[in-house]
C-alpha cells in the first residue's frame, strides 16, 4: 500500500520521506484546495528527495474548466514541472457539464510527454464518477484519480469509494487514491472496507491536525504499521 503526503516546501518533504511516505504532493495555497507551487519551491523539494513528487498545476480554485487565459497559464506551469524534472503532475479539468474536458485533458497529456498524471478531485465534481472513470481509462498517462468518492470526506464515501476501487482493479484503468479526512485513527477501517492500493493524507498527517504545523512522523509511522 502507497502513502501519498501533502507537502508545501522543502522541510514538508524531507519530513515527510523519513517518516515513510512513498509519493508527495506538492502545492501551494493549501487554504484553497492547493495551486500551483512556485518554480523555486518545485525546485528545492525535487533536490531535496528521492521518492516521487508530483506536482499540482491548478491556475486557480474558482472551477475545473478551464478558459483560454487560463490555458496559457496551465500551459506555462506544465512547460516549467516538466523542464524542472518532477516525475509528474496532479491537474483536473471538467467541462461546462461538469464531465472530463477531454480536450483540455488530451493538450495537457501532449505537453507532459512521458510524465505521469494523478488526476484531481475534480472528479468529485461529476455528474456521474463511474462514466468519467471510463473515461479516463482511455489516457494511460492518467495513473491515478484522487477521489473521496464524491463525499466531503472520504469515511462518508466509502460506498462509492468502494465501486470505484472494484472498477478499477476489474478494469486495470487508473488506481484509486482515496483522499480527504484521512488520518491515523480512521484509516484502518477505511482499508478494511476498501483494500485500495493507495492513500492520500494531509493535515491528517500533521501535529495538531492542521497544515498551520509541521509534519508529525509519528502519525505516518502509526499509518504504516496499521495498514
Amino acid at each position: 500500500m502507497k502513502i501519498e503526503v501533502i507537502v508545501q516546501n522543502e522541510k514538508d518533504a524531507r519530513d515527510a520521506e523519513k517518516a515513510g511516505a512513498d509519493r508527495l504532493e506538492l502545492v501551494s495555497a493549501i487554504n484553497e484546495g492547493g495551486l500551483t507551487p512556485a518554480y523555486d519551491t518545485i525546485k528545492g523539494v525535487l533536490e531535496s528527495v528521492t521518492i516521487p513528487v508530483f506536482v499540482m498545476v491548478r491556475p486557480h480554485s474558482r472551477t475545473f474548466n478551464y478558459n483560454a487565459a487560463d490555458w496559457s497559464k496551465i500551459e506555462e506551469d506544465v512547460k516549467m514541472v516538466k523542464t524542472l524534472g518532477a516525475p509528474g503532475i496532479v491537474f483536473g479539468c471538467l467541462n461546462e457539464n461538469n464531465e472530463i474536458n477531454e480536450a483540455t485533458l488530451s493538450k495537457v497529456i501532449n505537453l507532459i510527454d512521458g510524465m505521469g498524471m494523478t488526476f484531481h478531485r475534480a472528479f468529485d465534481d461529476v455528474v456521474n464518477q463511474e462514466k468519467a472513470y471510463q473515461t479516463l481509462c482511455s489516457y494511460k498517462a492518467v495513473e491515478r484519480i484522487l477521489t473521496s468518492g464524491g463525499a466531503p470526506k472520504a469515511e462518508e464515501g466509502l460506498n462509492q469509494l468502494q465501486r470505484l476501487v472494484n472498477l478499477s482493479k476489474e478494469s486495470g484503468g487508473p488506481k484509486i487514491l482515496v483522499g480527504s479526512g484521512l488520518n491515523s485513527d480512521n484509516v484502518n477501517a477505511i482499508h478494511n472496507v476498501l483494500q485500495a492500493k493507495e492513500y492520500h493524507f494531509g493535515s491528517g498527517v500533521r501535529v495538531n491536525g492542521s497544515f498551520l504545523y509541521s509534519i508529525d512522523s509519528r502519525k505516518i509511522g502509526r499509518i504504516r504499521e496499521l495498514v
